[in-house]
């Protein structure tokens, strides 16, 4: 069996080296729009299928390859946040998720030849009050750039978490417990 990840994202690529020896990466262009009435857990499971079928494209797979493509959003007071446009998008953000319980949904998606099998993980997360010099100085470190709700967990931002509930490797990124119970039941599909 041959594995592929469809992510360009370091953290998932760290994770997914908990889970196996051996992967291939690609970066699938997979155009990240949520539609109109279309929920958050649709919309970040949705971009999870897009990009393992569109990994599994780019390579060319067949019934012997696994593709896992992954997504994660930022919902805070039911709107879904994106990475940051700018910094007046990032400094919005970091002022709804302050003081507040945020969810973080991270959808994965496996696919072997036809078939393809996703899971969507919920985590809320606690962060604390921010001052305008706390989301100032993060901003400064560049962190925050490329990411869902303009944070990282992993990083300078773990400091503003005071508690979650779920998944924490979810936050980072991928749920290793989900993204391993795919893998086996995809693993053992009849191809």
């Amino acid at each position: 069996m041959k594995y592929v990840l469809a992510s360009a994202s370091p953290r998932r690529q760290q994770l997914l080296q908990q889970l196996l020896a051996d992967f291939t990466v690609v970066a699938p262009q997979v155009p990240e729009q949520q539609q109109p009435a279309e929920t958050a857990t649709a919309y970040v499971e949705r971009l999870a299928v897009a990009k393992a079928r569109a990994g599994q494209q780019l390579v060319g797979a067949d019934h012997e390859t696994l593709v896992i493509g992954s997504d994660t959003v930022v919902v805070s007071a039911g709107q879904v946040l994106e990475k940051p446009r700018d910094k007046a998008d990032y400094q919005a953000m970091m002022s709804a998720l302050s003081g507040q319980v945020h969810q973080v949904l991270t959808a994965v998606a496996v696919a072997r030849g036809e078939q393809c099998e996703a899971t969507v993980v919920r985590t809320d997360v606690h962060f604390k009050t921010l001052s305008a010099t706390a989301i100032e100085s993060y901003w400064a470190t560049g962190e925050p750039h490329d990411k869902a709700g303009g944070y990282g967990i992993q990083g300078a931002a773990g400091k503003f978490v005071r508690y979650l509930a779920g998944s924490y490797f979810a936050v980072v990124g991928l749920p290793l417990f989900e993204t391993q119970e795919l893998i086996e039941r995809m693993q053992g599909a009849s191809a």
